[in-house]
């Protein structure tokens, strides 16, 4: 395929030549090749950027250009120009076969080897999108980079998939260290306390989820089944907590150039397409699974909002509402929601009334503070009330709550 290796200029005057406002799909999270992309913006007067989860970079901010996403990241979040498409993450390649369907996909790979190409740090939507590329007649886009780690599975992607290869070799961006504070190591030893050997472990991202993998260090036959795989997972093989004997199942990488070395041609690693890693069905499956996640505020009905503060989306839904079901239909499976609770730069509880924005998930098996856990799974309505002011919320807004509580008949 020597004549479809091309450079950042030959293949952006390529797409130029195409759709007149193409709807491109890039590689988010670490993954994103920015050279593409303002290669991209330099000749495209119009056009809609679709990224899961970008990062701060050279992210293209000016009339003409859509930011679209499924799940805002730093790089995306307060532009102008953002339009976010509220929706499971198990459903984003339904999407993008229906209604966001793209005109051209640009991966971040490995170089060749015997006629195919690793994906790397980053699978999650992008078989679907090169699914739903070619199927439009669309471009499929190959950066390729000697940097990127060599992983397995739906990572695996045949060159006879890719239209126009470019070489680009540099370090890949690595997540910033996560530094747990006091009150997460608090909250993380609660969580782990929790988690049974044998247990199958899905943590989200952040210093709480990250403080929990951490006091699981002790554990014995753990399993990974995750959206994200990131340094504490990575922490527990080599604390010897993981079954050798199970596959680590993910769909994209967030952390170091430790994590990426370690997951370089890593075998037990089996880097699989978001359709099944974030599929209920697939997850309930699991037995003993536990679904560890964060959230901006927890209310009183014990609803979660990990997606906007009041009408700013921060985020979106991402993978939780998928791993919460799939984990309280597992056998023995828990669904925990571990968070701080005070939020120290808005000075507010985190434990509040009612969600000021929309409910991520719901029904949850414990919801875990500093503070300690509430056990919410199997009581009543008024009990899980009480459960989260008196076991989860912080003692400054515990008056105001029961006093709610009490006014609105929920205890």
């Amino acid at each position: 395929m020597n004549e479809a290796v091309v450079t950042l200029d030959q293949m952006a005057e390529r797409i130029a030549s195409g759709a007149a406002q193409p709807r491109v799909v890039v590689a988010g999270n670490f993954a994103t090749p920015w050279p593409a992309v303002e290669a991209l913006d330099q000749v495209l007067p119009a056009w809609t950027l679709h990224m899961l989860n970008c990062q701060r970079g050279p992210v293209p901010s000016r009339p003409g250009v859509v930011l679209e996403t499924c799940f805002v990241g730093p790089g995306m979040r307060d532009q102008p120009t953002l339009r976010y498409v509220p929706s499971r993450l198990s459903m984003v390649p339904v999407l993008l076969k229906g209604a966001l369907p793209p005109d051209v996909v640009v991966l971040h790979t490995t170089t060749p080897r015997a006629g195919l190409v690793s994906l790397g740090t980053e699978v999650n939507i992008l078989p679907a999108a090169v699914e739903a590329t070619r199927a439009r007649g669309g471009l499929v886009v190959a950066v390729v980079n000697a940097e990127m780690p060599w992983t397995y599975g739906d990572a695996q992607m045949s060159l006879d998939l890719v239209d126009l290869l470019v070489e680009m070799d540099q370090p890949l961006q690595c997540a910033p260290p996560s530094v747990p504070d006091d009150a997460a190591h608090l909250i993380g030893a609660q969580v782990s306390a929790r988690v049974a050997d044998g247990a199958t472990v899905q943590a989200g991202i952040g210093q709480v989820p990250d403080a929990a993998l951490l006091g699981l260090h002790d554990r014995k036959g753990l399993g990974i089944w995750a959206e994200m795989i990131s340094d504490g997972v990575a922490g527990l093989d080599r604390a010897g907590a993981l079954d050798r004997q199970r596959p680590i199942v993910a769909s994209f990488m967030f952390g170091s150039e430790e994590l990426y070395r370690w997951a370089d041609q890593n075998e037990r690693i089996v880097m699989r397409r978001t359709e099944t890693v974030n599929d209920p069905a697939h997850i309930c499956a699991i037995p003993l699974m536990v679904s560890v996640n964060s959230a901006l505020e927890v209310d009183l009905f014990a609803q979660a909002n990990a997606s906007s503060i009041h009408t700013r989306t921060y985020s979106g839904f991402g993978g939780q509402p998928d791993f919460v079901v799939g984990a309280l239909h597992s056998r023995s499976g828990q669904a925990i929601i571990a968070l701080h609770s005070w939020h120290p730069r808005a000075d507010c509880s985190t434990i509040v009334a009612m969600l000021s924005g929309p409910a991520t998930s719901f029904q949850h098996t414990a919801v875990i503070t500093e503070q300690g856990t509430a056990v919410l799974w199997g009581r009543d309505q008024g009990a899980q009330a009480a459960e989260l002011i008196d076991k989860a919320a912080d003692p400054r807004a515990r008056d105001g709550l029961r006093a709610h509580a009490s006014h609105r008949r929920i205890t």
